[in-house]
């Protein structure tokens, strides 16, 4: 029988998907919960959300946000105001229909008191926060609300995958009202563009940022804004979106101000979130058939030391060396913070603490034992290396580099990833070329589908029955509209005129 030669099996050339669980598995980020389709989320991959979390809500606030929150539950009525809205949500909601349990003839709890009006649990807040600014606003002077929230949200998922698709999940959803549409959108650009900032400089994760066609837009919105970023296996990642909301969500809601001249107009309003799916969406760019790689930002731990101690004698001399360090360590600075050190004293066999970070995805590992502290150095792995590839450095050097070597390690990530995206892109301008482009090669039944295509650049009429039609045969959507420059040209689907490429792929 071979033995495995890396941590993760099966490898994601052998199957993409198996290997993803696999790699939250041995990582310990999160599992499945008792209720079906909720995940718990273990203390490593809650502590990669939280840094998610302090980085965004700083941005949030240098762009003039203030954090509230809004409840939980969300009348029947408030979501049918919205007739779009509630279409696009309505086979996704969870609803609360009884407010108390009481014991059936057979002893067994059953619902009673029946709600006068039925609860729906959030699948997004824009009906309920409409509901409460229009109480708040009044006059011009009262604009711009801008408001976000950090919370959970529910939608009905049959098909569930940790961090990427559950029916529970955290995120945070922004709600802003202005006078002016002109306002509105510049907001909904603002946070675009703060999303994609957040992705490639904190995720190492490169992104094209563009608008979402008819089809694929937010119920509701006017237009819908999204980042798209390229996983390992080719599909693509709605990594964020930001919505423009006209005036369709404040007439629903009655979010009515008097304007300059006095006259009652209704407000502008935005709406724009990221979630957990980010967790996901980090795992699938950087992750090996080792385990995890956290971008050094994000990373819980940025430095693991591994006290290496063969003598009962020298463990004392190198816990201290090692703790030394760690407290030096965490005295310099990278990305605005201190450098987060982490010293592993357990009582376990150095092999099998190697391979637990290296499953973690710590970026840079230390191991040190009497001869490094002879030489006053440090043994360094870095995650983005070959498992193997060790270095010895001169302690004093380390130190003062820490922060090159965490930086050096985001760009060759960023760069990583953004090669396997030009790598994967294609300019295609026939039908013929399309379909075999997204046709899979056949497989045995019960072999995974292999791992092809990547993303399509085709001009695009923007017919919608047509986007439906290539969505139900080939399971390929239109991802987004790029807002870069691009050049006109012809729809190979329709023959009509397009003003640029788009992007189509197969998606999370």
């Amino acid at each position: 029988m071979n033995q495995a030669k890396t941590a993760i099996t099966p490898t994601r050339e052998e199957n993409y998907a198996e290997w993803y669980q696999q790699v939250v598995r041995a990582a310990d980020l999160a599992e499945n919960s008792p209720v079906r389709g909720c995940m718990v989320i273990k203390p490593w991959g809650y502590a990669i959300w939280e840094n998610m979390q302090r980085v965004l809500d700083d941005m949030f606030k240098d762009t003039g946000h203030v954090n509230a929150y809004f409840p939980l539950f969300i009348p029947l009525s408030f979501l049918e105001k919205e007739a779009e809205h509630v279409e696009g949500f309505a086979k996704e909601c969870a609803v609360v229909t009884h407010h108390r349990l009481e014991a059936g003839a057979d002893g067994k709890l059953v619902p009673a008191g029946e709600l006068e009006e039925p609860l729906v649990v959030r699948p997004t807040s824009e009906t309920i926060i409409g509901a409460m600014f229009a109480k708040w606003v009044q006059s011009y002077r009262d604009l711009p609300l801008l408001v976000n929230q950090w919370a959970n949200v529910v939608r009905w998922e049959m098909r569930t995958r940790l961090f990427l698709r559950t029916t529970e999940f955290l995120w945070q959803e922004g709600h802003t009202a202005h006078a002016t549409s002109e306002e509105a959108e510049r907001e909904t650009m603002q946070m675009l563009e703060v999303y994609a900032d957040f992705a490639e400089n904190w995720m190492a994760m490169p992104v094209i940022k563009g608008e979402k066609t008819a089809g694929e837009r937010f119920p509701g919105a006017v237009r819908t804004y999204c980042i798209e970023a390229m996983m390992q296996d080719r599909k693509a990642l709605q990594a964020g979106t930001s919505h423009f909301l006209g005036q369709n969500f404040a007439k629903g809601s009655g979010i009515v101000f008097l304007d300059e001249t006095g006259a009652q107009q209704h407000a502008w309003t935005t709406s724009w979130g990221v979630s957990t799916r980010l967790v996901g969406g980090m795992i699938m760019t950087h992750a090996d058939d080792d385990g995890l790689i956290c971008p050094p930002k994000l990373a819980p731990s940025q430095v693991v030391i591994l006290p290496v101690t063969h003598k009962a004698e020298d463990r004392q001399q190198v816990l201290d060396y090692c703790r030394a360090l760690q407290k030096e360590l965490r005295g310099r600075t990278f990305a605005g913070r201190p450098v987060r050190v982490e010293v592993d004293e357990r009582d376990l066999r150095g092999g099998d603490k190697v391979w637990h970070w290296i499953k973690k995805g710590v970026p840079i590992r230390l191991e040190i034992g009497p001869r490094d502290i002879q030489s006053d150095s440090v043994f360094m792995a870095r995650r983005d290396k070959g498992t193997k590839q060790k270095v010895s450095v001169p302690r004093a050097e380390f130190v003062a580099t820490v922060d090159k070597i965490l930086q050096e390690i985001h760009d060759g990530l960023f760069e990583r990833a953004a090669a396997h995206r030009a790598g994967h892109t294609q300019n295609i301008d026939t039908k013929e070329d399309f379909y075999a482009y997204f046709t899979p090669e056949q497989r045995p039944e019960g072999q995974p589908t292999p791992i092809h295509g990547g993303f399509a650049m085709t001009h695009f009429s923007g017919d919608v029955e047509v986007e439906q039609k290539i969505k139900d045969e080939l399971g390929v959507t239109v991802r987004c509209i790029p807002l870069a420059d691009g050049e006109p040209g012809t729809c190979p689907f329709t023959g009509k005129a397009s003003a640029k490429r788009v992007v189509w792929a197969k998606s999370y």
